[in-house]
């Protein structure tokens, strides 16, 4: 299949009744929204369509409401926001992989367990490892991960992004999935919670309704839509922007990432 240059996304929304779309890379960089993205929502919500906002956030939905309006996004088109760190809580409250869990991440991921807090322990007695980020005084430092690891490669790691990198503005970070990896490479198994894996779309999604799933993520976003048979828009200057300076690029991308998508556009555009 081959994938279609959109001009202008008022010439396809009419033949979806749901759309799907990324927060991060998509609706803003981590600093500000993206104008045309916002006025692309509004023109789907002044036409009755159902938008989702389903991202790889380490935490709650509600924190990560709480920081669009920070950004200024009106409430209006904030109705259905989800996280993978929400998947992930509700599969650690039933004890899906035992008790005692060891929180690998930034501090201010802490409000992802604080209903089971008191399960939290050292990575010495944990039954697994809750990967939700890097710390926060070592967020480039992989070689670090590598020695902390190494010696638990028995114990599950629990991986509430499975993104490997995001920008910040201009400035690139690892995600939890970076320290996923690590582990796998070290012989180690991670469960992983978000795109590009199916149960965050089935709790989601109605399979009858016509989806559009929009992302800047290959690796996720697409590759989830592809794994859920969902057309799909690929937003080129997310997160793989370094590696396109042409069209003829965005076809090589999708044949090294194995992916295929219907649409792309450099932004989010009306």
């Amino acid at each position: 299949m081959k994938i279609e240059k959109l001009s202008n996304f008022s010439k396809i929304y009419d033949q979806y009744d749901v759309f799907l779309i990324d927060l991060w890379g998509v609706m803003h960089n981590g600093i500000r929204l993206n104008p045309g993205a916002i006025k692309t929502v509004e023109n789907l919500s002044n036409n009755n369509k159902k938008i989702i906002f389903l991202s790889n956030a380490p935490r709650p939905a509600k924190q990560v409401v709480g920081f669009l309006k920070k950004l200024k996004m009106e409430e209006k088109f904030l109705k259905n926001v989800l996280t993978s760190g929400e998947a992930a809580m509700n599969s650690l409250k039933k004890n899906k992989f035992g008790t005692k869990f060891y929180h690998l991440g930034p501090q201010r991921d802490d409000s992802l367990f604080f209903e089971v807090k008191e399960n939290k322990t050292t990575l010495e007695n944990c039954d697994f490892i809750l990967c939700t980020g890097l710390f926060e005084n070592q967020m480039s430092n992989l070689e670090y991960y590598k020695n902390l690891l190494k010696n638990f490669t028995k114990k599950k790691l629990v991986c509430t992004n499975p993104d490997l990198i995001v920008h910040r503005g201009k400035t690139q970070e690892y995600c939890a999935g970076k320290i996923a990896e690590i582990f796998e490479n070290l012989g180690g198994k991670a469960i992983y919670f978000g795109k590009p894996y199916r149960e965050v779309y089935l709790s989601c999604l109605d399979m009858n309704k016509r989806t559009l799933v929009i992302g800047d993520n290959l690796n996720t976003d697409i590759k989830g839509a592809n794994n859920m048979k969902l057309d799909s828009l690929f937003i080129t200057s997310g997160i793989h922007k370094s590696k396109i300076k042409n069209d003829e690029d965005i076809e090589k991308l999708l044949k090294k990432y194995n992916v295929s998508a219907n649409y792309f556009q450099s932004n989010l555009t009306w």
